[in-house]
């Protein structure tokens, strides 16, 4: 489960643009979350089936294809990295005990062995729940020696209105430790969606990252390649970490992470075939058949809202008048009565929920639909908590009229502030 810190950095980013752009604060650190997350591999899949320079690889998911792959590979070093969404691999510990999520070596005899101690057990990093990530795949690649790396990214910028690209010159770090220390080092380039990349900004931004003489060309060749990709892919974000250079004069793409949109699932429904669901906690797959959106945290009011904005200031004044949420479930937009059912049986399942508070605000979302599926939860599940509902906007009075007229023991509030306070007062009663 999610700290309400945490929390918070997920649900802004819901709202907000990418993190790289945003205005930093003390109370959030921003880390994507909306958008589908392809592991390494499948990234850099796409990025080589598009003409980005990328290593040469395999993914293998067992430790005998693992020395298969050295095999084949012929390389004087091979890497092999377990293939986790969590960052901080490197540091991480395996559950079989080895040490490190990322390791090198130029004897394939010790490929099987390692892979061995990799494949099936739990990686545990900073960024993974206590009791790790299990590993299902490694991928096993040509380890190329880097003689400089650097830091490439393309986002989808709200305030410009488009993509725009961010590079430094120091990469192969946390890019906002680099943002905060040295932000002379940080370089950006506004792209007019409409006339696309230039070749001077491509030239520009390579400079920028301290690309000189033929390495100019070859790096301003592989920004216009990876720009290219963020079009056709209609990704949200396309970042590389090492971009680096080799002694042999090669600019390649040695980490990728590549960031989609929910909104561009129906044409892109190749890629979002490549999302499994396996490192997502149960209740979120879920609620994602009937198209919610869940995350856990640790308290014991469950916030039922529309939209990431309004989710983020529900957890807040909750937080504010001496409660903690529970959880937080987005119905979106175009919501049916059929959903909001199945979002109370989502929410009624966990058993740290002791009160519910529904805040919807109708722009999309009809109010009377919201109240008739809340009133056939209620009646269906046999809803033993608590449950404060504050409701605004489109057909709010037929709304309020059918909540009225149920009978059933639900609490109304005037607005927001009123909500929450009837909220953490029934949870304090019990």
């Amino acid at each position: 489960m999610a700290s309400l810190a945490a929390a918070r950095a997920l649900l802004r980013d819901l709202a907000l643009r990418p993190r790289l752009l945003a205005a930093r604060s003390q109370a959030v650190h921003l880390t994507p979350r909306r958008w589908l997350n392809l592991q390494e591999y499948q990234s850099k899949k796409l990025m080589a089936d598009n003409g980005v320079k990328v290593q040469r690889f395999f993914v293998v998911d067992t430790a005998n294809e693992a020395q298969e792959a050295a095999k084949k590979l012929n390389a004087k070093e091979v890497v092999l990295k377990a293939q986790i969404l969590a960052g901080g691999r490197g540091k991480g510990v395996f559950s079989s005990g080895l040490k490190g999520g990322v390791h090198l070596t130029k004897d394939p005899k010790v490929v099987r062995q390692l892979a061995k101690q990799m494949i099936g057990y739990n990686l545990t990093t900073k960024q993974t729940p206590k009791e790790g990530v299990k590993v299902n795949k490694v991928m096993v690649a040509e380890a190329l020696n880097i003689s400089r790396e650097t830091y490439f990214a393309i986002l989808m910028d709200r305030s410009c209105n488009g993509p725009v690209l961010v590079g430094s010159p120091q990469g192969g770090m946390d890019i906002e430790e680099v943002a905060a220390s040295s932000p002379e080092l940080i370089f950006k380039e506004q792209i007019d969606i409409m006339e696309g990349i230039k070749d001077s900004q491509a030239q520009r931004m390579a400079e920028n990252l301290g690309f000189h003489g033929h390495l100019k060309n070859k790096a301003a060749d592989e920004i216009k390649k990876l720009y290219n990709l963020f079009l056709k892919i209609d990704a949200t974000q396309v970042e590389v970490n090492p971009f680096g250079e080799t002694p042999e004069g090669q600019v390649v793409c040695f980490d990728a992470k590549i960031n989609f949109d929910d909104n561009a699932e129906f044409r892109q429904k190749d890629i979002f075939a490549m999302d499994d669901g396996s490192e997502n906690e149960p209740i979120e797959n879920e609620a994602a058949k009937y198209d919610l959106k869940y995350i856990g945290l640790d308290g014991n009011i469950a916030c039922f809202v529309n939209g990431a904005g309004l989710a983020m200031a529900t957890c807040d004044i909750i937080f504010l008048n001496g409660g903690k949420p529970a959880n937080f479930l987005d119905l979106g937009g175009g919501v049916q009565e059929s959903q909001v059912y199945q979002a109370f049986k989502l929410l009624t399942a966990d058993p740290k929920v002791e009160a519910i508070l529904v805040n919807i605000f109708g722009g999309i979302v009809n109010c009377a639909i919201i109240a008739n599926g809340i009133t056939k939860a209620c009646r269906e599940l046999e809803l033993k908590v608590p449950l404060v509902v504050r409701l605004e906007g489109t057909n709010v009075h037929e709304a309020q009229r059918i909540l009225s007229s149920s009978g059933l023991p639900i609490t109304s509030a005037v607005d927001l502030e009123d909500a929450a306070k009837k909220a953490v007062a029934s949870v304090a009663k019990k």
